[in-house]
């Protein structure tokens, strides 16, 4: 009982928000996470690393055993800890310490490359902070649920874009840097974003109003998703959602009047 009493406070602490002790947990965790995160931006700095690289070591071994104790409480506080470990929060959490304890077994000049490669993983640990932001578990959920208007908006995108790098192509020809249709999408794809590179650009009258529809065509083409999204957002009443996650397999975003969890049907506990 004793046991099944601990694991249930420390649920409560590190996955619940509305507690006292959840929040001081929550916040604590995310300045833990944008120290860490500087740590690595600060790292990449010649001049900084090579004055204090004994100092930043040891500091991004503090946030690893940290990151690491908290690895370890949240599957100790889950009953299905398998559902924790292969879910994406549980991914990202190991990603965030791994590298750290793969630079111990990987040695020798010749691997220095790889490790450097393997320690900007650390990054991933920003990831992190979506947890700890209510928004963003709607604006995921807006975004799925848009996910097939977007695809039939992406499609149609690709589609004028092959149309107008082929209309540019046949207008401009490769004297003017037109050299093939490929390259041509590729210039339509750099106006119609609204990016222009340069690098090519059309000479004759004809192609030039072309340019000139497609950049006009480029601003609204980007407020689109903007719009789906958004519609999808607003009808979705966030505030009948609890921070509440199942302690069985972890699922959050449960109904406020919720007594079972929606993913594995465990008894919530809304204590």
């Amino acid at each position: 009982m004793g046991e099944s009493n601990l694991r249930k406070k420390v649920h409560s602490i590190i996955f619940e928000t509305d507690t006292p002790a959840g929040k001081a947990f929550d916040v604590a965790l995310l300045v833990a996470i944008l120290l860490s995160v500087l740590i690595v931006m600060l790292e990449s700095v010649q001049s900084i690393n090579a004055r204090f690289a004994v100092e930043l070591d040891a500091l991004e071994w503090s946030f690893t055993v940290l990151f690491t104790i908290e690895y370890a409480l949240r599957i100790y506080s889950i009953k299905k800890p398998w559902n924790y470990i292969f879910s994406f929060y549980g991914i990202i959490d190991l990603l965030s310490i791994i590298p750290t304890y793969l630079g111990l077994f990987i040695g020798g000049a010749e691997s220095l490359i790889v490790i450097r490669s393997l320690r900007l993983l650390r990054v991933f640990r920003v990831l992190k902070l979506s947890r700890y932001v209510g928004e963003s578990n709607e604006l995921i959920k807006a975004m799925i649920a848009s996910k097939r208007k977007i695809l039939v908006f992406l499609f149609a995108v690709l589609a004028v874009t092959i149309i107008l790098g082929t209309a540019m192509y046949l207008i401009e020809g490769g004297k003017n840097g037109f050299t093939s249709i490929p390259h041509s999408i590729y210039w339509a794809i750099v106006t119609l974003t609204t990016v222009g590179y340069g690098d090519i650009s059309p000479v004759t009258w004809a192609g030039q109003f072309l340019a000139s529809l497609i950049m006009i065509l480029g601003y609204g083409i980007i407020a689109v998703p903007t719009g789906i999204v958004t519609s999808q957002i607003a009808r979705h009443d966030s505030s009948s959602t609890t921070s509440n996650s199942c302690r069985n397999c972890g699922a959050e975003g449960h109904k406020t009047s919720a007594k079972y969890c929606y993913n594995c049907a465990d008894k919530l506990d809304l204590d």
